[in-house]
């Protein structure tokens, strides 16, 4: 059940994990920065959470503004969650404590990545070239598409299915990791099987550089 605890400290730190200090309420804020997801998108993204944790967790913020509900209209009629805008002023520190993380030993295995969380790192460390053309992409991961458009240097993910894109990828998000950080290629994912291209690959490629070349 959710739940009211407090450290009873004055500090602004203590009172901003009074918000989102509980277990799993900052890993349910990562997952919504790219924008609203249903429950069910929620539940596949964060496996380790109960159905009934995840419930708690999204009342807390709710009730906190930090996440939004509410159904999307016909015909889609599906319940969603987003962040308010208190909750997005929420991203620099999610990301600044996800590079902090970096630097700590990997749990133990099993291990599981969430399309979003690869898709932040590719948004952080993709840097396009500033004078290239503008180039949209569509990205099939655990099921879900995302739209990842490139321009001016920049790098912009909603999901959602893009109107036209030139290049795409649907793979899993631990291959588009090793695709990004350099530990395999395209090609050798697209031979085994891991990776489905379509459209243009050399606009793939240049979005798939590693993070360090």
């Amino acid at each position: 059940m959710p739940t009211s605890r407090t450290y009873g400290d004055a500090c602004g730190i203590a009172r901003a994990l009074d918000v989102v200090g509980e277990r799993w309420a900052l890993l349910v804020v990562r997952e919504l920065l790219l924008g609203r997801q249903r429950f069910s998108d929620l539940r596949r993204a964060l496996p380790g959470a109960s159905s009934n944790m995840l419930t708690d967790r999204l009342r807390e913020l709710e009730s906190r503004d930090v996440v939004h509900r509410h159904r999307l209209p016909p015909p889609a009629a599906s319940v969603v969650y987003e962040l308010t805008e208190s909750g997005r002023e929420l991203e620099p520190i999610v990301l600044a404590l996800g590079g902090w993380g970096l630097r700590v030993a990997l749990p133990a295995t099993p291990l599981h990545l969430s399309a979003t969380s690869v898709l932040l790192f590719l948004r952080g460390s993709v840097r396009p070239n500033p004078e290239a053309p503008a180039a949209v992409y569509r990205f099939e991961l655990d099921e879900r598409v995302w739209t990842i458009r490139t321009q001016d240097g920049q790098v912009q993910i909603e999901p959602g299915e893009p109107a036209q894109a030139q290049a795409g990828l649907r793979t899993d998000p631990a291959t588009l990791n090793a695709l990004l950080s350099g530990d395999t290629d395209l090609a050798t994912a697209l031979t085994t099987g891991k990776a489905v291209r379509t459209g243009d690959e050399a606009v793939l490629c240049q979005l798939l550089r590693p993070a360090d070349s």
